[in-house]
């Protein structure tokens, strides 16, 4: 996959706000930090994450849907990169 260029800073902020996690704690991510691995989001909090993607970029922003379709293997290896390319491409840059 082609890399993802700077993060989206809203991309960011809503994995944080999800994770329920302190403002310092953004700061360690990277387009590489992995969901499961690094940031270590738990179903509840990917649940969270799917909802608030949608509702700030739209129905494309489908995490949910991106994870259907994973075997454990590549579920574990997602990243904040795989994430930030769900974004519509108006948003990417």
């Amino acid at each position: 996959m082609p890399p993802c260029g700077p993060l989206h800073p809203e991309l960011i902020t809503l994995l944080a706000e999800a994770a329920d996690a302190p403002p310092d704690w953004a700061e360690a991510i990277t387009p590489q930090s992995r969901l499961d691995g690094d940031l270590l989001l738990d179903e509840c909090e990917l649940a969270a994450l799917d909802a608030l993607l949608r509702a700030r970029f739209g129905p494309g922003a489908d995490l949910a849907g991106l994870r259907s379709g994973l075997d454990l293997a590549a579920l574990e290896a997602l990243t904040v990169a795989d994430l930030h390319r769900l974004l519509p491409e108006e948003d990417r840059s």
